[in-house]
């Protein structure tokens, strides 16, 4: 009876041994299994196309500050001339994430003042792209400065080749008396933007909106970098000159730039011009973006 009890014994371990084993080699195949799973659903975002940014009080090249900043010129001694022309570098402790350069020159005329900014975005999300995390960056400025989904027509692009019946109860309504007075009214405030420093310059302090004729207005710009936006303020008024504040903004992959022109005619009542002035920040923006993409 005894050796009876010892061999049951003997089979009863072995048994457990087994079941032991088969238990322990299960497991480790479903831990393989998940951890394969893990490093597949994992896939890191592209990152962007710029590693790098300008130098950018060297980024605005001579010519283009002449035109920009008109007093550079007025600027007889040497050494002066030439600390003007080099602006004065942004505070920054990252060169390679964002750098900034500011001009200031007074003139006879007026004082102008032009800022340059570029910032190169990183995504810290593996989720994330460089590319999208800048265009978020972008939205939120755009979004900021309420610039408009689309510009208002041109007076160019409202008029109409050939009348037509209701065209032409629109002209017969525009030649009563109030239509005539209306649309010598526009006119007045269109041309209201007149070179920088010339009497013609002078508005209606009440109405600052009236100096920015139509199609000038705040609006998004279709040919600058991957998307872009341009903003023209005007503020001052009664005792004060007025100010002209022209902003464009645009984004190229993972890098935004920022240009802030500003100019202050020194005659009270005179208004800075606004295609003049857009005109020349458009300019710097679109050599800005070509040096970046070369």
């Amino acid at each position: 009876m005894q050796r009876k009890a010892y061999v049951t014994g003997i089979a009863a371990l072995l048994a457990a041994l087994l079941a032991g084993c088969t238990s322990g080699s299960s497991g480790g195949d479903d831990t393989s299994g998940k951890n394969a799973d893990t490093s597949t659903s994992t896939v890191a975002a592209q990152p962007g196309k710029y590693r790098t940014l300008p130098e950018a009080c060297g980024a605005v090249s001579h010519d283009t500050l002449d035109s920009l900043l008109p007093g550079i010129a007025q600027i007889t001694d040497e050494q002066q001339r030439e600390k003007a022309y080099a602006g004065d570098a942004a505070l920054t402790y990252d060169t390679d994430r964002k750098v900034g350069c500011r001009w200031k020159v007074e003139s006879t005329d007026a004082t102008d003042r032009l800022s340059v900014d570029f910032e190169r975005v990183v995504s810290y999300d593996n989720a994330v792209s460089d590319d999208n995390e800048a265009q978020t960056i972008y939205t939120q400025l755009e979004s900021a400065a309420d610039i408009p989904e689309s510009a208002p027509p041109s007076p160019a692009e409202t008029e109409s080749p050939s009348p037509t019946p209701s065209s032409s109860a629109s002209s017969s309504a525009s030649d009563s008396p109030s239509a005539t007075s209306s649309s010598s009214s526009s006119s007045s405030a269109s041309s209201s933007g007149s070179p920088s420093g010339s009497p013609g310059g002078s508005v209606d302090p009440s109405s600052s909106a009236s100096a920015t004729p139509a199609g000038l207005q705040p609006r998004a710009l279709s040919d600058l970098g991957d998307e872009a936006y341009l903003d023209d303020q005007l503020s001052g008024s009664g005792s004060t000159a007025e100010q002209r504040t022209v902003t464009v903004v645009f984004r190229t992959s993972n890098v935004v730039v920022t240009i802030v022109y500003e100019e202050q005619p020194m005659a009270t009542g005179t208004v800075p011009d606004s295609k003049e002035m857009q005109d020349r920040a458009q300019n710097l923006a679109g050599q800005l973006a070509e040096a970046l993409n070369g």
